[in-house]
């Protein structure tokens, strides 16, 4: 139950911050923070919990991560349920909050930075290209967490690298899909969005993240049987 809280807290405060600071700050007259400050927020949300809780739980706020660390066999097949579970209340919960804030002046919620492709792409960019961005970002930032988080690697450090590879990721492709690589952040905002055409792009931020990180859990599982010479 300790761990569901942590991951729960965690996908919270990612949503919150990342998606909070695309609605709130990004464009705000003369002081917008836009796509760098944005990008920062993540990588920095999902930076201070994984220092907070991730001696709790590991850190995963997000669907994605969790089955990607099941393909590499860190996980057990138990957790994985009530973890996503968790991630995924978290993010709803937040998400929720975001939305009592974002009308408390009055202003419309439109597409409530939730992802998506074709028309609703920040850059019209179609489903192709999100396919390929997600695909590429969720596999990369799945090496980062398992290699950050190996045994052999610098022990205190992987907070900074995932914090750092999200904000990478972000950095690139919030101008083609808004960024997910999160199906939690995706859902969570999608729900809350004008109309239902977010929603029924959901299956491409849910689908292609998950396999993107079962490849990745393969793929170093892989590397890692071969001992360093």
């Amino acid at each position: 139950m300790k761990r569901n809280l942590a991951e729960f807290l965690g996908t919270f405060w990612l949503v919150f911050a990342g998606c909070g600071s695309a609605l709130l700050a990004a464009g705000f007259p003369g002081f917008g923070i836009g796509f760098l400050g944005v990008s920062l927020a993540f990588g920095l949300a999902v930076l201070t919990m994984a220092y907070a809780v991730g001696h709790i739980s590991g850190a995963h706020f997000n669907p994605a991560v969790t089955i990607g660390l099941w393909a590499n066999g860190r996980v057990n097949g138990k957790d994985i349920l009530p973890y996503i579970c968790s991630q995924l209340l978290g993010a709803i919960a937040a998400a929720a909050v975001l939305f009592v804030i974002v009308k408390g002046n009055g202003s419309e919620v439109g597409s409530f930075a939730a992802n998506g492709f074709g028309e609703l792409s920040p850059g019209g960019y179609g489903v192709v290209a999100a396919m390929v961005t997600e695909f590429v970002m969720t596999f990369m930032f799945l090496i980062v967490i398992l290699g950050a988080t190996d045994r052999a690697a610098s022990p205190g450090f992987a907070g900074l690298a995932i914090g750092f590879a999200l904000t990478l990721i972000h950095l690139v492709s919030i101008p083609v899909t808004n960024t997910s690589v999160n199906p939690a952040r995706s859902i969570s905002q999608a729900l809350f969005a004008d109309g239902w055409a977010h929603a029924g792009q959901l299956w491409l931020f849910i689908l292609v993240p998950i396999t993107a990180a079962i490849c990745a859990g393969i793929v170093y599982k892989y590397m890692k049987s071969e001992p360093i010479k």
